[in-house]
């Protein structure tokens, strides 16, 4: 077999479900205990956090005005047709690697690889980013001010400590069970979807017609703007002049504020631990989706009603709009904030230990990595292994420049899922599918477009940055992983189970 041939070499989706059901029969595996309502608890619990609580005033303020509901509009559409293709392969074929094994089934083993170290980045990064952001909103919450505060959770501390707890305990709660962190998140949950409820309502009764209009102010140049590699890509290519506000600037905002839909598809990861995968999937997917954009457009249009949108405060856009009114909604809001946050935390740890799950059951990485702990029933070593590297990231690295690598990084994944969908269902005609996306391949075609046009109007750094990590990831994968993959050693390859391995029955796949 030629090397390229190994590259491209594919996993049998029934040897993907087969290996699922002989850890289970086996009695290893993971614990299967989510249902649909716990997946959408999960699923909020990521998507509703920092997007909400700090773009819808930024966005506005620099790029959209009022027309930031449209914004939102526009990426919740977006990430609604890349929900409806999820759904389809995470009900045949619930698996803890998501998208990294969709693509190993339809696209092969080197892209899968690519996807996976992606997800790792995304999820990674996206937890360090929150935890600073969660010490800061608790500092603020309260009122811990102070050189000893500061110093210690501020954003100017040399060691974020506050960033630091929160990711050791959290990642404690993810190592010891997905029962345990089911609970916890579902906890966070309902306390942050209340207070942006409290948000919705309260905020009508101060809306101003006079703050919505212009709906759509007028374009005008964005003078300065100039760094080339701080441009988005699209203009950097076309040499278009950068403009903010018009159909212009809510294109663009559309691009950032996507980054608060981003996580959703970490519920994806959860299909081998969810007890009716073919029902529960679906409406996890896309009941996450639908309540995450409306409250999102509800929010967005009340905070725009109730402040101008030239006067919104970049940092706190929701509390301060508030304090001129009712004073406790300041406090309200922070601890929506914190608890919005924490749950961020928790859902990144958990779908990072099942991408790695995935990762080392197929032999890309050491599989005593990997291996389900005997008790917890969950990926212990690798979670507390991913739990310390985020803690250091969070406590020495500033990543607010980074921030748009998570949006690069989830915008790559669907459109490698659309992708997916479309091959599988020309080459798995007959494969059992408990959810079918609409409109196959026309609608995958349009979301994978729409995800790149999106991943376009991302800055030129960012690409150079995502392009870099994925390069180290190919060293990783030469080095290691093509080597030691159980498609390569052919189908005597074990899987890791809960009580030493599980055979891998038809590991060759369709190599």
């Amino acid at each position: 077999m030629g090397v390229l041939r190994t590259l491209v070499r594919t996993k049998d989706v029934d040897t993907v479900i087969h290996q699922n059901d002989e850890g289970e029969s086996h009695g290893g595996g993971l614990s299967k205990t989510l249902t649909a309502r716990d997946l959408m608890g999960f699923g909020i619990g990521i998507v509703i956090g920092t997007g909400i609580f700090t773009l819808t005033g930024v966005e506005a303020k620099n790029q959209a005005g009022p027309a930031i509901v449209v914004s939102f509009a526009i990426a919740g559409i977006i990430s609604m047709m890349a929900a409806l293709c999820y759904a389809e392969v995470a009900s045949a074929v619930p698996t803890a690697g998501s998208s990294y094994t969709y693509a190993y089934t339809t696209i092969g083993e080197i892209f899968a690889w690519i996807i996976a170290w992606d997800l790792v980045l995304e999820f990674a990064l996206g937890a360090a980013v929150v935890a600073r952001g969660w010490s800061g909103y608790l500092q603020s919450a309260l009122g811990l001010h102070g050189s000893f505060w500061d110093s210690i959770m501020g954003e100017g501390s040399t060691v974020n400590l506050g960033a630091v707890f929160i990711v050791l305990v959290l990642g404690s709660v993810a190592a010891v069970g997905i029962r345990e962190a089911k609970w916890v998140t579902n906890a966070l949950v309902v306390t942050k979807v209340a207070v942006c409820l409290f948000v919705i309502v309260a905020g009508l009764f101060f809306l101003k017609m006079s703050n919505l209009t212009p709906f759509f102010p007028k374009a005008v140049p964005t003078e300065g703007g100039g760094e080339e590699l701080k441009q988005p890509l699209w203009q950097w290519v076309s040499g278009v002049q950068p403009s903010a506000f018009g159909i212009a600037g809510v294109l663009v905002a559309a691009a950032v504020v996507f980054f608060a839909y981003s996580g959703f598809e970490a519920v994806a990861n959860l299909g081998e631990e969810t007890k009716n995968p073919g029902k529960d999937m679906p409406r996890g997917l896309i009941g996450t989706l639908l309540i995450c954009t409306f409250l999102y457009l509800a929010v967005s249009f009340v905070i725009t009603g109730m402040v101008k949108y030239t006067n919104l405060d970049e940092g706190a856009p929701i509390s301060e709009a508030f304090k001129p009114h009712i004073g406790i909604a300041g406090f309200l809001i922070g601890l929506a904030a914190v608890c919005g946050l924490s749950s961020v935390i928790l859902v990144d740890i958990v779908a990072m230990g099942r991408i790695g799950y995935a990762l080392s059951r197929d032999g890309l990485v050491p599989e005593s990595v990997g291996r389900a702990h005997p008790k917890f029933r969950t990926p212990f070593l690798l979670t507390v292994g991913t739990t310390i590297v985020v803690a250091v990231i969070a406590a020495f690295v500033t990543l607010a420049t980074l921030a748009e690598m998570v949006s690069i990084g989830t915008l790559f994944a669907f459109v490698v899922v659309a992708i997916a969908v479309a091959v599988l269902r020309r080459t798995k005609p007959r494969m059992e599918r408990p959810f079918r996306t609409p409109q196959v391949p026309l609608l995958p075609i349009v979301t994978a477009l729409c995800c790149f046009g999106l991943m376009a109007s991302l800055a030129v750094e960012t690409w150079l940055r995502f392009l870099v990590w994925l390069v180290i990831g190919l060293v990783v994968y030469f080095a290691y992983g093509r080597k030691h993959s159980k498609l390569a050693m052919g189908s005597r390859g074990r899987i890791p189970g809960l009580h030493g391995s599980v055979p891998l029955d038809k590991a060759d796949g369709n190599s």
